[in-house]
């Protein structure tokens, strides 16, 4: 091959591979929208109430996320479908209602402990009220979502996911003990203390959530990826759900380094923040209250987003980024209505911490139900063909599936005796 040929083949090579890339962003949006504002709140308080002991459970969770959104994954590039069409076609309608009611409850509670929290550190930065900085956000995240494109929504989310590396950046300036860190990382610690326990059943919710399933599986129908492009979503996949979960165990580190031991009763955003400023630096609470705007900035539109994509498939409305407003209403109405019922729930007697309560019980209902669904779909040869799951998908949801249904029966029992 002469040096002309060769110049040639590394520009052709060069260029596919940046095609490739552009297909990269599903799976990083969807892994870094789980650590959502609220998320932040219970990974802080798992950090402050159980300090490094449970470290464990985050590189125990890693190959379980990965498993169940590569599954979701599949299943939508095979298949060219969204969840709740193939409910809709395999099993029954009324099935997909009833699974799409309980999600949609339960994200527009999350969106509205969201927009709280968020609205929280405004009025912390600012000294004024949250409540004046609600309309702002949800008009600034309708405006994005309404009015750009599906290409601009995914490189706008894409730049606030690869922001949260900040709270990787805290932890170096917590300066850990290491060695402490990967002791608890790589050693099972159990405590059968009641507060140990509710923290690890809060760690595994917030970590796995069913609008990322979602979600995910309307994003790759949106990219219009094929089975042949199935290897860069993997990996785009597997990408995000590492990267998600490091987030999160550095979130959990930065908590127990800076308050595990002060005993603070922290439910909400403006709680950890109280506590939090006077007792970390001052670089560390900016990159935190940088890290809570970023964050609730990507999450709201995706919980959002996954709401109405589910409603729309579940209907067979149009639905997309891509489409304008006057071509697909009902996706843009259920988007915009998602955000409004989160500011009137903010501003309602209800608790913003009791919202995040029932959220995390319906999200523990539906999650081992879902399991049960993309786990029989992933299964089937009539959808999958040659592209059945494989062994390590199906072990890690099986084990996905028990551990989350142990969530459910735990959760609703503490809910039956309070």
């Amino acid at each position: 091959m002469n040096y002309s040929s060769f110049k040639e083949k590394v520009k052709k090579d060069i260029e596919k591979n940046r095609e490739r890339i552009k297909k990269l962003g599903p799976g990083i949006i969807t892994g870094s929208a789980g650590d959502d504002p609220a998320g932040i709140v219970t990974y802080m308080v798992v950090g402050a109430t159980t300090g490094l002991t449970q470290l464990w459970l985050m590189l125990l969770s890693t190959p379980m996320l990965i498993a169940v959104q590569s599954t979701i994954t599949k299943i939508a590039l095979v298949s060219g479908k969204s969840l709740p069409e193939l409910t809709t076609a395999f099993y029954s309608k009324k099935l997909t209602i009833f699974m799409i009611l309980i999600l949609a409850v339960a994200n527009i509670l999350t969106i509205a402990a969201d927009l709280e929290a968020l609205a929280s550190i405004f009025g912390i930065i600012t000294n004024k009220k949250p409540i004046y900085f609600l309309i702002p956000i949800t008009a600034i995240i309708a405006y994005l979502v309404i009015y750009h494109s599906y290409k601009v929504v995914k490189k706008v989310l894409i730049i606030l996911s690869l922001s949260l590396s900040v709270y990787i950046i805290n932890v170096f300036l917590a300066k850990p003990d290491i060695s402490l860190i990967l002791k608890n990382t790589f050693i099972p610690h159990i405590n059968i203390d009641t507060a140990w326990i509710i923290a690890a059943l809060g760690l595994l919710g917030t970590t796995i959530s069913p609008y990322m399933l979602f979600w995910q599986a309307s994003e790759e129908k949106e990219e219009k990826n094929t089975v042949v492009q199935a290897k860069i979503a993997q990996l785009d996949t597997v990408i995000g759900m590492i990267y998600s979960n490091i987030l999160a165990y550095c979130i959990i580190i930065s908590g127990a380094i800076v308050l595990y031991g002060t005993k603070e009763n922290i439910q909400t955003m403006t709680q950890l923040a109280q506590v939090l400023e006077p007792v970390s630096n001052h670089y560390a609470f900016m990159l935190f209250s940088i890290g809570v705007i970023v964050a609730g900035f990507l999450a709201i539109p995706v919980l959002a987003g996954s709401t109405a994509y589910a409603i729309a498939d579940a209907f067979r409305w149009r639905a997309g980024m891509e489409n304008k407003v006057s071509d697909a209403k009902g996706f843009y109405l259920v988007f915009l209505g998602s955000l409004i019922l989160g500011d009137i729930i903010d501003v309602s007697p209800i608790s913003v911490v009791d919202a995040l309560y029932y959220s995390q019980v319906l999200d523990g209902i539906l999650m081992p139900f879902l399991l049960a669904i993309i786990f029989v779909l992933a299964n089937n040869k009539t959808i999958m063909g040659d592209f059945k799951n494989g062994r390590f998908n199906n072990m890690f949801l099986i084990i996905t599936f028990l551990i989350t249904l142990f969530l459910t029966v735990y959760a609703i029992y503490q809910l039956l005796i309070q």
